[in-house]
């Protein structure tokens, strides 16, 4: 993710990890008192000069993998946040790298404790960096297996207690190290492999060890060292990190379980330093648990324990084509997913909403070993087919610049029968009066961040000025990019500013837009995340918040999502066998994620016109081109299946009987 200028109106901790493409800086090392003990601590075995030359080429070659492996994790920053090529070598030299010094450090452990002093933090700090960078892959490639990767060494960092000593004395006693080595010993050869992905090629040029040449009146290396202090910030940092992953993978409960440690980690952070920076990490513990309490609507058990349920697309997620459907072949390829919302829930650079779409645009990562106990694939031998993830850039608050340039490389990147999908959540810019013409720039458009102040922050208005706003996105911005596939989906106040698209060069383009205006009673749950964007990530859950409900068992819940498919696959029929539709839809349709975000987006679109408390505002999603209403959101097939699915939830009462004589 790339993020812009940060809005004074928005507070934001710089203690919780950023979802970016680059590396944090790490601190600055400050001296310590421990550095004059270092050359003691190195040659307690005895005498600096009566070591081993063997156990000194190993203390020297671990040192070199260590700082190479640094060197080559703070240049992750240095490399292109956009673009998917120019970076893969370099990760495959990081990952090299750090899969010989994880192997090194478990087959010499007890070498390097004994001569180095080798602290369980340091290993602690090792595999947190083997987390961090399977994650930056994640971000970089969208596979979410690489999110499992992480999950797997911040998991063994938390089960092994690498970090567990930092908040005692700097130097414990001779028999607490005697028990620490212990455990280092008895954990050696269970701690988690580094596995280099498939997908890049890794290299070993440039970081072989070098040549040991005897040398026995030098001195070892010098060990690494940080203030007490700075490895209880390492800790809260690691704790941070672990609970990003968690989220992107819906592991809930280990999200709650990692909050409270880290409460508990901060309060005796902050009692026993005097820090400056108490505010901002309370400020991380706000964050993630506004995050987690975001959905309006509790999945229970029957012991009233919470269900976690996976908004990724599933096998059987997206309606499947039937025979005879004629569609397009189109693939979605690359997403921009964008967050320029203020005071909407977020941690870590990514709104409620960003994260809900982010979602929407992943599949259930496949098992393989259960794909290949199919029926038929062992006769065949056929290999289950890959299927791969949407690329996605995350862009939290970018510049009109940023925000440019990554649409640049996406669309330069493009491959061919692709799909480009921008999905802009944003603040809307409205139009400056009443003008002489009616063109791309002249209807407003969301807002870019920015250097200067958000007016109440919430709707940006130009007044007595003749020029356009400059710090937002006009649909004629987009207007370059519809040289390609393109399907944009707007969630805004200002989100019919897209209405008024042309389409100038013939190739498929659609717009989905959200409502303008909410009923006031759903307004004030709009910090916790767009309705319209709920829908498009979870239309069941958004379907009981509409109609009143804020928990439901876990066996109903299951009956109505069945019966939500069904509703799929007949929205489906109707968008095929329609003979006014525009054949931009259909030419996406094709696309597994495409298909299932506008069924979802026609579901919203009826439920909303046929829900008593809409009529309000009389405020709906609509389209560019236009969708033929009397055969999809007002199809009165459709109406039906939705009183059906409020019977079934016995809120039937909150929705209009005979929709169309109603209007």
């Amino acid at each position: 993710m790339v993020r812009g200028a940060r809005q004074p109106q928005q507070p934001r901790s710089r203690l919780a990890p950023r979802l970016t493409g680059t590396v944090e800086k790490p601190p600055r090392k400050r001296k310590s008192r421990t550095e004059f003990a270092l050359k003691e601590i190195m040659s307690s075995g005895g005498a600096e000069d009566d070591i081993p030359q063997g156990e000194r080429k190993t203390v020297t070659d671990f040192c070199y993998l260590l700082d190479k492996s640094k060197q080559l994790f703070n240049g992750l920053r240095d490399l292109p946040q956009y673009g998917q090529k120019q970076w893969q070598s370099y990760f495959g030299r990081t990952f090299d790298v750090y899969t010989k010094l994880w192997k090194f450090q478990q087959q010499h452990r007890q070498v390097l404790d004994n001569r180095y002093g080798l602290k369980r933090w340091q290993i602690g700090e090792i595999a947190s960096k083997i987390g961090q960078l399977y994650y930056h892959y994640y971000l970089r490639t969208s596979e979410t297996s690489y999110l499992n990767e992480a999950f797997s060494f911040y998991s063994a960092i938390r089960q092994r207690s690498y970090y567990s000593q930092v908040n005692k004395e700097d130097r414990p006693s001779k028999a607490f190290r005697r028990i620490d080595h212990l455990k280092a010993v008895l954990d050696v050869g269970a701690v988690t492999d580094v596995t280099i992905p498939d997908s890049i090629q890794s290299t070993k040029e440039g970081w072989e060890l070098p040549l040991y040449e005897k040398q026995g009146s030098h001195s070892l290396p010098r060990k690494e060292t940080a203030t007490q202090p700075e490895l209880v910030v390492k800790k809260l940092r690691y704790y941070a990190r672990f609970i990003v992953v968690c989220l992107l993978l819906n592991k809930m409960d280990v999200v709650k379980e990692l909050v409270k440690e880290l409460s508990d980690e901060i309060e005796d952070y902050t009692h026993r330093f005097n820090t400056e920076d108490q505010v901002e990490w309370n400020l991380v513990l706000q964050e993630v648990a506004a995050f987690i309490e975001a959905d309006p609507v509790m999945v229970l058990n029957d012991d009233n324990t919470i269900v976690i349920t996976s908004n990724r697309l599933a096998e059987t997620g997206a309606p499947l084509l039937e025979q005879g459907m004629i569609v397009g072949q189109l693939s979605l390829a690359d997403a921009l997913i964008i967050g320029n919302c203020n005071n909407q829930v977020k941690f870590s650079e990514l709104t409620v909403d960003m994260f809900r779409m982010l979602q929407a645009l992943e599949r259930e990562p496949m098992n393989l070993a259960s794909q290949m106990n199919k029926p038929g694939m062992q006769e065949s031998g056929d290999k289950p087919t890959r299927r791969e993830n949407p690329h996605k850039y995350l862009l939290y608050k970018p510049t009109f610049s940023q925000l440019y340039t990554f649409l640049a490389a996406s669309f330069k990147e493009l491959p061919a029968n692709s799909v480009l999908l921008i999905y802009l959540s944003a603040t809307g810019v409205f139009p400056t009066g009443r003008s002489d013409s009616e063109g791309p720039y002249d209807f407003g458009g969301v807002l870019t961040n920015s250097n200067r102040d958000i007016i109440n922050g919430d709707a940006i208005h130009k007044r007595n000025q003749p020029h356009k706003e400059m710090h937002c996105l006009h649909p004629g911005d987009l207007y370059p990019f519809t040289r390609k596939p393109l399907f944009i989906i707007v969630d805004s106040s200002n989100s019919v500013a897209y209405k008024n698209f042309t389409n100038l060069f013939g190739q498929p383009l659609v717009c989905l837009l959200s409502p303008t205006a909410y009923p006031k009673a759903l307004q004030d749950q709009s910090q916790r995340g767009s309705l319209f964007t709920l829908f498009l990530n979870n239309p069941l859950m958004a379907f009981l918040f509409v109609s009143g409900l804020s928990s439901m068992r876990r066996g109903l819940w299951e009956k109505c999502q069945e019966y939500l498919r069904k509703i799929n696959r007949d929205i489906a029929q109707l968008l095929t066998h329609s003979r006014s539709i525009d054949q931009a839809f259909l030419q996406f349709f094709g696309d597994e994620f495409l298909r299932l975000l506008l069924t979802r987006f026609i579901f919203c679109s009826a439920t909303m016109r046929m829900h008593k408390i809409f009529r309000e505002t009389r405020n709906y999603p609509e389209s560019y081109p236009q969708l033929p209403r009397d055969e999809t959101v007002e199809n009165p097939h459709l109406q039906k299946h939705i009183l059906e699915l409020a019977s079934i939830l016995d809120v039937r009462n909150v929705f209009f009987e005979n929709t169309i004589e109603d209007y």
